[in-house]
């Protein structure tokens, strides 16, 4: 997948890769060729198994690891050649809880800010931290917050010198589901208000509910990039679940060809079919079935989630 070339009238994209690629001294491949590129305003969500690559290939855009080979530019900017230019458009939010345990909310993020030669904007880091529910704790020491309020702080650290794009790597791991929805309202209000972001996770619910685009990368390599509605409506599967009236010690031969599922204790037949399939041949399925002395209760459908999608796109790789 080349890095997209854009036309007349077309925005570039707001990162770009190119045959990016880490090899460690051990000879180890933490990343193979990736070319991917990123949408100005969308969000993009990068899922992948633990070890698949996820925070080198972001370590590596932000500046903190370096490639073996490859070329990125960030809002135009070659990460190389002009580094600086390039991470003052990025705000980046870590897996670690890392903060300055012993100062201040309000001290922590003005500082942030000054790292990148912004000038003092109070006005700003009040915003931030109101629209991250900080502002009551804004004199409060680091190390007295929460788990999770230690997390806002770090949003509002990457977002205190106005970035253009902020990767949140793994941002709800160990928070609660309240957190976790908050999270969320506040990354589509920081989308709505013009950011670019880029989120990994291992939380599959978190890119259905929030991202635009998903990629999947496996053992350093992204194996899919899709519109989320387009890759599940292209490999989504609907399933006909039918209570029966009777339980089912065995399906019978003239119903092998469905691919039936029975429930252990035969009370359930689960059909599963293609959405994309001209027929989906459910109306023969319950001719077949009357034919077969079969009667059902009930019967309810199924549509694949994206959890069920990821997982089948794992296994159909490994």
């Amino acid at each position: 997948m080349p890095v997209a070339e854009t036309t007349a009238g077309e925005r570039p994209p707001i990162i770009a890769i190119d045959g990016l690629a880490k090899r460690y001294a051990s000879g180890q491949d933490a990343l193979k060729r990736i070319d991917l590129t990123i949408r100005e305003g969308e969000i993009f969500a990068l899922l992948g198994p633990n070890g698949a690559g996820k925070t080198t290939l972001i370590s590596i855009i932000c500046g903190i690891v370096n490639p073996s080979e490859g070329r990125i530019t960030v809002v135009g900017h070659d990460i190389k050649r002009d580094y600086r230019a390039a991470r003052a458009a990025i705000g980046l939010v870590p897996q670690e809880l890392t903060t300055d345990a012993f100062e201040s909310v309000w001290a922590t993020v003005s500082f942030s800010r000054g790292l990148f030669g912004k000038a003092p904007n109070p006005t700003h880091i009040e915003k931030v931290l109101r629209d991250l529910s900080l502002w009551d704790k804004r004199d409060a020491r680091i190390i007295t917050l929460s788990g999770g309020m230690k997390r806002r702080v770090l949003i509002a650290k990457a977002l205190a010198h106005e970035p253009r794009i902020l990767f949140l790597d793994e941002p709800t791991a160990g928070v609660d589901v309240q957190l976790r929805q908050e999270m969320w309202a506040m990354v589509r209000e920081l989308r709505r208000a013009g950011t670019t972001i880029i989120l990994t996770t291992h939380y599959i619910e978190e890119a259905e509910e929030m991202a635009d685009r998903i990629g999947v990368i496996r053992k350093g390599e992204i194996i899919l990039v899709e519109e989320k509605a387009e890759l599940m409506r292209k490999l989504g599967r609907k399933q006909l679940i039918l209570s029966l009236a009777e339980p089912l010690t065995e399906i019978p031969d003239s119903l092998a060809a469905y691919g039936l599922d029975r429930s252990s204790d035969g009370a359930t037949l689960t059909y599963t079919y293609d959405t994309q399939g001209q027929r989906t041949g459910i109306t023969r399925l319950l001719a077949d079935l009357s034919e077969a002395g079969l009667r059902y209760r009930d019967l309810q459908t199924r549509q694949s989630s994206l959890e069920d999608i990821f997982v089948g796109l794992l296994k159909e790789r490994a």
